[in-house]
């Protein structure tokens, strides 16, 4: 394990912001991990644990240790009639490991296509999209306890799982992941009901479904509506879907009958994010070096190497706008340092 100081993040981010962080490694074992993790502490610093950065907003210099995780490797552990189980590292790319699955024919993550990201990064987020969440493949979860300096496998009732969240994400530094362990089906339920896939298939001519077809649909309508991080700076959704009262909807839906929810149980309602931000004006709005994608409203994208604090100024008064309209509170889906 190599210690780099003063290391630029600008490349290792999906927003491009040029901070830097004090100390920088990369971590390609449970050594690693170990090593790391007790120099930061005999140090007294912070450290942060690092995927493909597609999901985080630097505004200022992390004033600790960034790890950068490159755990890699794809291992069938068991094979039944019916499943098959995958033990993948934390550093693999997600999409690359969705289309491995894809071409080998077993299914439960081809909905998950080319979302950016790391396959550790997938639990921490519980990724989803199109009527499917990490979660309903996830068997388990490796990680190092950076309390008791164990490694442990939480099975996935453990990882308390939610909409766009788990234990991960609400205790941050105490749970490295070094691997995740997948459940993948031999014989595949196709979830083509949601969003744009079904279209997409008609418009194909696959009248029968394949894994390979809902993952290009996929990929297709990701395509069209988000831009790609490599050409324009962006972490794709950065607000969360927020849930409301049903007292609040019915209120909304009378004066806005065109607004788009989902019934989540009798007493809440799931609004799109996306809606309330175009409905607030915000699509294709530009300010200095930061906008509202023209083609998705809950994409922010960094046009120039402005500040990241200009991109979190720019959320904030998205935020505000919403607050004031619908009397609803956005939530960031980007994690925000």
């Amino acid at each position: 394990m190599e210690i780099s100081e003063n290391i630029s993040l600008q490349a290792l981010h999906s927003f491009g912001c040029n901070e830097k962080a004090n100390y920088f490694a990369k971590i390609d074992s449970i050594g690693a991990i170990e090593k790391s993790i007790q120099w930061a502490k005999e140090k007294n610093t912070p450290y942060l644990i690092l995927g493909s950065g597609s999901n985080i907003l630097f505004t200022k210099p992390f004033e600790g240790l960034v790890l950068k995780m490159e755990i890699m490797g794809i291992k069938k552990l068991k094979e039944t009639a019916s499943e098959v189980f995958l033990e993948v590292g934390a550093g693999e790319n997600w999409h690359h490991f969705v289309i491995y699955c894809v071409q080998k024919g077993w299914g439960g993550v081809e909905n998950l296509s080319l979302i950016p990201g790391t396959v550790g990064a997938a639990p921490i987020q519980n990724i989803g999209a199109y009527g499917v969440e990490a979660k309903d493949s996830i068997e388990s979860v490796s990680a190092y306890d950076t309390q008791t300096g164990q490694v442990i496998t939480l099975n996935n009732a453990d990882c308390k799982f939610g909409y766009r969240t788990s234990l991960f994400k609400k205790d941050t530094n105490r749970y490295i992941i070094s691997s995740v362990l997948f459940v993948l089906q031999k014989q595949p339920i196709f979830r083509t009901e949601y969003g744009a896939i079904k279209e997409v298939l008609h418009q194909k001519n696959n009248k029968q479904p394949s894994l390979e077809a809902i993952s290009n649909a996929v990929i297709q309508i990701r395509s069209e509506k988000l831009p790609d991080p490599k050409k324009i700076g962006n972490a794709g959704s950065f607000f969360k879907n927020p849930t409301i009262t049903k007292d609040l909807f019915e209120v909304l839906v009378a004066k806005y009958p065109k607004m788009i929810a989902y019934p989540i149980t009798d007493d809440t309602y799931k609004i799109a994010a996306g809606w309330l931000i175009e409905a607030c004006g915000w699509k294709g709005i530009q300010k200095g070096n930061v906008g509202c994608y023209e083609k998705q409203s809950l994409v922010i994208v960094h046009y120039n190497n402005g500040p990241g604090m200009e991109i979190y100024n720019f959320s904030e008064e998205i935020i505000q706008s919403v607050l004031t309209q619908f009397d609803i509170l956005l939530e960031r889906e980007v994690v925000i340092y």
